[in-house]
């Protein structure tokens, strides 16, 4: 074969003859590339492509125009030798692409234009694409926008987590409980990726490890695996608003180092000859395996370590063939933790550097700490990840004596700070040996990090006073809050069309990039004509959202009642069954005066529940079974309407926050880290009902107290009534509209008549309580009073919805990201490094 002549390669990615080629952004060579696609790369005639080949063809003919993008970026990044963000994340939920990437190519019009004159509806493409299942709730939200915001502020950065055959699950309610079905996501294949096979790691499980010293006479060790798999990278391209660069999501797929044994099935052992590569596939089948059980905590484990392993094997190769030193490597590459499923990237570097690359410890240790960041999430203490130290051990035994070494170390530093405080010791080991032993993941990223931030001040405040108390009282300077942030992009200007227009043409079009230019609407607030509009898109919205609950439960609802709506993870401390114990409230209060003031209200729930999780898919039977008797109840359906919306999910969310009046965010206050729910509800013109819980408190904050409705306990004052002994059933027996509910529930008026079905959330709440449902009961039926005496005021409520939407500047993913790079990683965006020069 003859040597490639480079220089008779297009000299950039800018190089006319490719842009003419592929990437034209008119009408004309949209539809000319379309076409190519759907004859030549798909090899599909008109006639007989399904809708799926029509979607699949328009994707392919915008990746052209992202690719370019990421070929001109790749370029810019390395001319510049810039440092490199890598976002390490087991979940990533980034919703469909193809309408985000048409906003940020600005390409939207020219392609309705041309789908138009090829007779096909844009948005019934868009609709058509599957959401990947690549996350399960916030976690995996927040990581997309931050990388949507990563790529749109110019920030040298990649995301690293697994590429999951199937996700979470997909949720249907039958007989009003959910049932889970497997979420195959892939089963059309994924037009947005790029399969690299070159690039390829192998993945170590099991073993031994043995002793040996060096040629130098140095101590060193060498991990003898049992098994070996390997990780095959898979790019996702994401792309920057108006803005021209484009990084990447790279996930891991596990596969076979050897996918089929000859051997073995020359011999007619069929199942042995492929059994290696249904084992290995296994790593990534599924997203969070059900781990109650030994089998599933193992492939967590494995889950993690495998795409962590990969993801820093590719830094170092990326690193090396840059002929970098690897003792700077923390100078190149800023490798954020998002919470502690990446955590054991702090072993596996220390390995990769000490054992593979022959680093000596201690300059490996400051490489260590200088390159990794930790964000913590949650301040529930079993939520914090531990891993039994012999399961740990089987897996990983190199990695349990690298984390012993860190430990060794580690306390005797703990011990020169604070002599003769043993208790101390035990709290912070990275080693909890209170009974059986397990490896505290949280503890080894923040020994291992140089920061550590919480996501929400409140949360960072209480993070650096609890669970993290004795880290901080070490390492003060560690310590640092960044409240979490939502796109803009996706969850207004792609979710709500109509807003987006509204406010561009009020304000002009700057703010998807400056989202604090939304404090120019304030002044309309008060425009009469400016609030017509507001309230004829929000009914626009809701009346969306009404046919497509009617498509999916056979629901019909009044697009002009006020549409109150909790969406999210169902979870105790989330409380969505307060909210039930509110609708009931006013169901029973209709029944007993059909003519008491009470302004329609549909009730739209949307959650899924952990399949193990037996209380929770309770919950979402209760509210059901709420909504089974009150919609079929002649005295109050005209009023009263609850809905569940099944299988939450990005896609269907960016239907929902549009269409919000009042957004519930009533978790018990200390618990919820942040949220983000609550700032796309806000940004879309819905009033907050909340706690000081989480970011609910800066929210308060940016948009008034005059236009959030605040109940309940503050989170110092949760803990001293529980401190105090808690009694939930006192308020049971003090309250009577409250123990009227209570025992509706109980007595199987929602059951068929059986009273046991609701017995046990029924006893939970009167016994136990954790989350203290009881004890704000009451303040929130008091504030849910004043939320519908402001809805029979449509001026005054318009009002503060503008307002609410003006004043959510401070909530941009964009905002989160000039954060980190302030605080965390040192980094400036691309665009204020050109600027500086």
């Amino acid at each position: 074969m003859p040597p490639v002549k480079k220089n008779s390669w297009p000299q950039s990615a800018d190089d006319s003859t490719i842009a003419d080629a592929r990437c034209g952004l008119s009408v004309a060579d949209l539809k000319q590339s379309f076409l190519n696609n759907l004859f030549c790369g798909m090899g599909r005639v008109p006639m007989a492509a399904s809708r799926n080949d029509l979607y699949t063809a328009l994707a392919l003919t915008v990746r052209d125009r992202v690719f370019k993008q990421s070929v001109r970026t790749m370029e810019n990044y390395a001319a510049q030798d810039a440092r490199v963000v890598a976002y390490l994340s087991a979940e990533f939920l980034p919703g469909p692409h193809l309408a985000n990437n048409l906003l940020s190519l600005g390409i939207g019009e020219p392609t309705r234009q041309a789908m138009s004159e090829l007779g096909l509806n844009l948005d019934e493409l868009i609709e058509q694409e599957e959401e990947p299942g690549l996350g399960n709730g916030g976690l995996g939200r927040l990581a997309s926008c931050y990388l949507d915001s990563l790529a749109s502020v110019e920030v040298p950065a990649v995301g690293y987590g697994i590429r999951y055959e199937f996700g979470i699950f997909d949720q249907t309610i039958k007989d009003g409980w959910q049932v889970e079905s497997t979420d195959k996501w892939l089963r059309f294949g994924n037009p947005w990726e790029i399969a690299r096979p070159e690039i390829a790691y192998d993945v170590k499980f099991g073993g031994r490890t043995e002793t040996t010293t060096d040629a130098q006479g140095g101590y060193r060790v060498r991990w003898i695996p049992g098994t070996v798999v390997k990780g095959v990278a898979f790019d996702t391209p994401i792309l920057g608003y108006h803005v021209g660069t484009c990084i990447h999501l790279r996930l891991w797929k596990a596969e076979a180092v050897e996918s089929f044994d000859f051997a073995a099935f020359n011999q007619g052992d069929y199942y042995q000859a492929v059994e290696s590569k249904m084992q290995s596939e296994n790593i990534t089948k599924v997203l969070y395996p059900n781990d109650e059980v030994i089998q599933g905590k193992n492939l967590r484990l494995q889950q993690q370590f495998f795409f962590v392993t990969c993801s820093l094997q590719d830094m170092i190769r990326v690193h090396l063939l840059l002929k970098r030193p690897l003792a700077k490597f923390h100078e190149k590459w800023a490798v954020q933790l998002n919470d502690t499923h990446p955590a054991i990237a702090v072993a596996e570097l220390m390995r990769l550097l000490v054992d593979e690359h022959t680093m000596d410890w201690d300059t490996a240790w400051r490489v260590t700490q200088n390159t990794f960041a930790y964000t913590n999430h949650t301040l529930l203490p079993e939520a914090l990840e531990k891993w039994p130290v012999g399961l740990f051990g089987h897996l990983l035994p190199r990695h349990l004596e690298i984390i012993y070494e860190i430990n060794r170390r580690f306390l005797d530093e703990v011990r020169a700070k604070f002599p003769g405080d043993d208790a101390r010791l035990v709290r912070m080991s990275l080693i909890d040996e209170s009974g059986d032993r397990y490896v505290r993941m949280a503890n080894l990223a923040t020994v291992g990090s140089h920061h550590v931030n919480g996501v929400a001040r409140l949360h960072s405040e209480l993070l650096v006073r609890t669970v993290m108390h004795d880290f901080a009282e070490l390492w003060p300077n560690k310590f640092c809050n960044v409240t979490n942030g939502v796109t803009p992009r996706r969850f207004v200007a792609v979710s709500n069309p109509p807003l987006a227009q509204l406010i561009t043409e009020g304000i002009g079009d700057g703010w998807l990039r400056d989202l604090d230019q939304l404090r120019k609407l304030e002044p309309l607030a008060d425009n009469p004509a400016f609030q017509k509009k507001w309230r004829a898109m929000k009914l626009t919205a809701k009346r969306g959202l009404a046919t497509l609950i009617e498509q999916r439960t056979g629901i019909k609802v009044n697009a002009e009642s006020l549409f109150d709506i909790q969406v999210k993870r169902l979870h105790e401390y989330k409380r969505q069954h307060l909210n039930v114990l509110h609708i009931l409230t006013l169901y029973l209060r209709l029944k007993r005066d059909p003519k008491a003031e009470v302004p329609p209200r549909t009730f739209i729930f949307g959650a899924k529940a952990a399949p193990g999780y037996a209380l929770a898919k309770l919950i979402i039977k209760l509210i059901n079974s709420v909504a089974a008797v009150v919609n079929n109840d002649p005295v109050v359906r005209d009023r009263l309407k609850v809905v569940f919306f099944p299988d939450y999910n990005v896609k269907n969310a960016q239907h929902i926050f549009p269409a919000a009046d009042l957004s519930e965010q009533i978790s018990t206050a200390g618990k919820e880290a942040s949220g983000t729910g609550n700032m796309k509800f806000a940004l879309n013109g819905a009033l907050t009902i909340g706690t000081l819980d989480g970011a609910n408190v800066e929210i308060r904050e940016e948009v008034g107290a005059e236009n959030f409705f605040l109940f309940g306990l503050d989170a110092s004052q949760v803990e001293e009534l529980k401190s105090h002994g808690y009694q939930p059933h006192a308020y049971y027996e003090q309250n009577p509209t409250l123990r009227a509910v209570l025992d509706f529930i109980a007595s199987g008026a929602l059951a068929g008549g059986d009273p046991s079905l609701f017995r046990p959330l029924v006893d939970n709440l009167l016994d136990h309580d954790p989350f203290l449902v009881l004890a704000d009961y009451q303040a929130y039926v008091e504030c849910q009073e004043k939320v519908s005496s402001l809805w029979r005021d449509p001026q005054a409520w318009t009002r503060k919805s503008i307002l609410n939407a003006a004043r959510m500047g401070k909530f941009s993913s964009d905002r989160s990201i000039r954060d980190y790079c302030a605080q965390v990683w040192n980094i400036k965006p691309a665009s204020a490094r050109s600027e500086s020069r």
